[in-house]
């Protein structure tokens, strides 16, 4: 299952050579060259049409024709061939439908929260020629067999217009905690919405969540150590930072007006015209701003400072798996597909993400300012089963953003906590035998 590859915890290596110079390395990984065949090779014309349908959460690549686009080639180089795409805007969500009632196209996205025992019961597994030299190979696996292939690696940390950091007088870019708050205390004041949480999109509130917790404090299993205590959630803790800063960032009026309406769309834009200053979202965005009118030489990206110490971490993740349903008619074409997909349409540079083939280096011009801060790097760890078990036991909806969503607008943040804590360890006390019996 690990061909290739070895896990580790902390990388500054790995991402391109140039990374290698830039970043401190805190562990090492054993990867193989690619030495992948071209999904695009001209086949024997077939005389009737095979369509594959493709499940995404990217509804706006559908709407503006970029999905076809990037089927074009594909379909040209296999005669006879359509490929199809709806799109989900709550895929983690809606997903979750689709899967229950066996109602799948060919290929779709991996949800979130499947634990890796049911993947065999939806997926179907994947040949491991397709990892060779690939991020994240083992992330969506099973007994050796893997289901997923990551169509991006990201980090995470500030992305920024320029002129508006100008605008309200900003001339250094903060690296503490403080000179954030401060940086969008200057913002505010100029009449320049310092930051997006976008809450009432839901999602993004997760950011502030699970992926902050998981890499500020360096320790890429911390979630899946969850599951060793009743009381994961203190003010004292990770989650209690994360969740005052967030808090603070709301009470000083540093976030978007009308938190509750959906302004996912329209940030974009106030975001590439300097009407809203900053997001913390991951590298992909960049580009999403881009396309909403800003010049690529007007946004900028930092890691997130989190706290007022010197050093800082910042995550190494992938975006979504793509895999092929275990009940499609046409797994080998749609095999074909996926690996054409990931490693040879433009999609993945298109969308701002890191390669995910460890002989690609970045183009993503921002992402060397990114570097220039000496992040140290944290893999993510893929969740474990008995963490999403317990999750799924406590209904408490990870990768949602809507638990995020109560926590930071409440006036009592510890009373949130201790329910939440009360529902994890009774989760913990039906599903550990050892807990409720000791």
């Amino acid at each position: 299952m690990r061909n290739g590859r070895s896990r580790c915890g902390l990388i500054g290596g790995g991402l391109s050579l140039f990374i290698m110079a830039c970043i401190t390395l805190a562990g090492c990984t054993s990867e193989r060259v690619p030495n992948v065949e071209s999904a695009v090779q001209p086949e024997e014309p077939v005389t009737s049409e095979q369509t594959i349908t493709m499940l995404t959460n990217r509804v706006d690549l559908i709407e503006n024709g970029q999905m076809d686009k990037y089927a074009e080639p594909f379909e040209i180089a296999h005669p006879g061939t359509k490929i199809r795409f709806e799109g989900l805007a709550n895929y983690t969500a809606d997903i979750m439908v689709k899967l229950s009632t066996r109602s799948m196209p060919d290929v779709l996205l991996l949800p979130t929260n499947l634990l890796s025992q049911d993947l065999p019961r939806y997926f179907e597994p994947l040949d491991d020629s397709m990892f060779e030299g690939m991020r994240f190979a083992d992330y969506k696996s099973y007994q050796g067999l893997r289901y997923g292939l990551s169509t991006g690696a990201s980090t995470v940390g500030i992305a920024y217009n320029k002129k508006a950091f100008q605008a309200a007088g900003i001339t250094a870019l903060p690296t503490t905690l403080d000179a954030f708050y401060d940086a969008c205390r200057k913002l505010k004041a100029a009449g320049i919405t310092p930051i997006y949480l976008n809450y009432g999109a839901g999602w993004p509130m997760k950011l502030w969540g699970e992926e902050l917790v998981s890499f500020m404090t360096g320790d890429p299993a911390y979630l899946n150590a969850m599951v060793k205590t009743d009381a994961p959630w203190q003010l004292d803790n990770a989650w209690g930072q994360a969740m005052t800063i967030v808090k603070t960032l709301i009470a000083r009026g540093y976030t978007e007006s009308n938190l509750m309406a959906n302004q996912w769309e329209a940030s974009k834009s106030k975001v590439a015209s300097g009407e809203a200053a900053m997001y913390f979202n991951g590298n992909w965005i960049i580009q999403q701003v881009i396309d909403a009118g800003a010049k690529p030489d007007d946004i900028g990206f930092f890691p997130m400072p989190y706290d007022n110490g010197t050093k800082h971490y910042a995550p190494l993740l992938p975006d979504w798996f793509v895999g092929i349903s275990k009940f499609s008619s046409n797994i080998e074409l749609a095999q074909a597909w996926i690996e054409y997909f990931v490693k040879e349409s433009s999609y993945v540079e298109d969308s701002g993400f890191l390669p995910m083939m460890t002989s690609k280096e970045p183009a993503l011009r921002q992402f060397q300012q990114f570097l220039s801060f000496s992040p140290t790097f944290v893999e993510t760890e893929s969740p474990s089963d008995l963490f999403l078990e317990l999750a799924e036991k406590a209904q408490i909806p990870f990768w949602s953003g809507e638990y995020i969503q109560e926590w930071v607008v409440s006036n009592d943040l510890q009373s949130k906590f201790e329910a939440y804590n009360e529902k994890w360890k009774l989760a913990r006390e039906s599903v550990i035998p050892a807990v409720a019996n000791p």
